[in-house]
């Protein structure tokens, strides 16, 4: 028999105990043995729970307990979920987690841990909800040189930026759309301003590139200045504005990591990912490019891949499940400041200030604009070049195009 904790009872750890209990003998048949959630830690009472025997207040039951086996780690954030994920990996249990935030920032550390106690630290639900993405960057594609990877990582940002487009929405009002329907939290500011694709990005990074990619090392930009007159001017020559995450290996086995709106052209598949959905694209250099899409949030879509990982140790705890990666390092990742682009600009200034400053620019136009605004894309340049062109210029909105 194969026992599981699961430590915390919010969306995602109720979705696992669901999961596990709803396709109970179809797990077993997979695994070739019982696997039977034991313990449910949680500060809370849940009297009225059908899990109500299984619940525990104290982590050391856990920990002490010789006949748990795997231990799902749910309660998010990098403190009491990286203590008690240390005590059972030392304790000699895998921990199978949803917690980007944690692998990001110590998931070298962690599977470190987990090699010298004989365990596995698995996280495929870190990344893209129930969109199988981090094995099979591993496995199905391990014959690649991964050369790029370019995700919309982030539902929330993405139904915000889909709202705006299709229905006119300000960026407040689609905000405060998604917290109404659950897909933002009360405080959005992990989702807005970046930093969950930004954790996504680097874990995706470190299993392509091979190296830990912490997220201070990453250029991180939300979608707060993202608005509807942007959004009329991408859309007057086919683009859509979505928020990014991208990583790009770069010569001397460098790393280029960064977050930030892109005006991406409707003839990219990118384009079309709408609401609360993920896409993640990668390039090979033997495959090409390919794209994984799906719900990238969610309790059930999330609880998916947690209960994959748990069926993955479950059938053979001696197996070494990981694919580690190397530790990161301060001159690691370098900054996208080097990438040449074509820019998109929205300033305060004529069209003839706007060739003057840039060069051969693509106009942009939009109904109702402001004598005085110009708007237009630039041909290819670095940061530091745009930025130089544009000194003096009182700019409103500079985005990257994604070519």
């Amino acid at each position: 028999m194969v026992n599981v904790a699961i430590l915390g009872f919010g969306t995602v750890g109720s979705g696992v105990a669901e999961v596990l209990t709803k396709n109970g003998g179809l797990i077993d048949q997979r695994v070739d043995d019982l696997v039977r959630l034991k313990y449910i830690l949680d500060v809370r009472d849940f009297p009225n729970s059908p899990y109500a025997d299984c619940f525990v207040k104290d982590f050391s039951v856990i920990e002490q307990d010789p006949e748990v086996d795997i231990v799902v780690e749910t309660i998010g954030g990098a403190t009491i979920a990286l203590d008690f994920t240390t005590r059972a990996l030392k304790a000699g249990k895998s921990v199978v987690t949803s917690n980007k935030e944690l692998v990001a920032t110590h998931g070298y550390d962690l599977l470190q841990l987990a090699r010298e106690h004989g365990v596995s630290y698995l996280f495929e639900a870190s990344v893209g909800g129930g969109i199988p993405i981090l094995r099979p960057l591993t496995s199905c594609l391990a014959a690649n040189e991964l050369t790029q990877i370019t995700g919309i990582l982030n539902g929330t940002t993405n139904y915000i930026l889909t709202r705006m487009i299709k229905a006119g929405l300000t960026f407040d009002q689609a905000l405060k759309e998604a917290q109404e329907n659950g897909y933002a939290e009360k405080d959005p500011t992990a989702d807005v301003d970046g930093h969950d694709a930004c954790r996504k990005i680097c874990i995706l990074a470190a299993l392509a590139f091979g190296q830990h990619v912490y997220p201070q090392q990453v250029p991180t930009e939300g979608i707060r200045n993202v608005t509807l007159e942007d959004v009329a001017y991408a859309d007057s020559k086919g683009y859509k504005i979505k928020l990014l995450g991208r990583c790009l290996r770069q010569p001397e086995g460098k790393v280029c990591a960064f977050v930030a709106p892109h005006l991406v052209s409707d003839e990219n598949p990118l384009a079309g990912v709408e609401d609360v959905f993920n896409a993640i694209a990668v390039t090979g250099n033997a495959i090409g490019d390919v794209m994984f899409y799906g719900r990238g949030a969610g309790k059930l879509p999330t609880a998916s891949a947690v209960v994959a990982d748990v069926i993955d140790i479950a059938k053979d705890r001696k197996k070494d499940h990981h694919n580690a990666w190397g530790p990161g390092a301060p001159a690691l990742v370098v900054s996208p400041d080097i990438l040449s682009s074509r820019w998109y600009v929205r300033a305060d200034a004529s069209m003839d200030q706007a060739r003057l400053a840039c060069g051969e620019i693509q106009p942009l136009a939009r109904a109702g604009a402001p004598a005085g605004e110009a708007a237009f894309l630039t041909g290819q340049m670095t940061y530091p070049q745009i930025r130089d062109c544009l000194k003096g210029m009182a700019v409103s909105s500079l985005f990257r195009v994604l070519d």
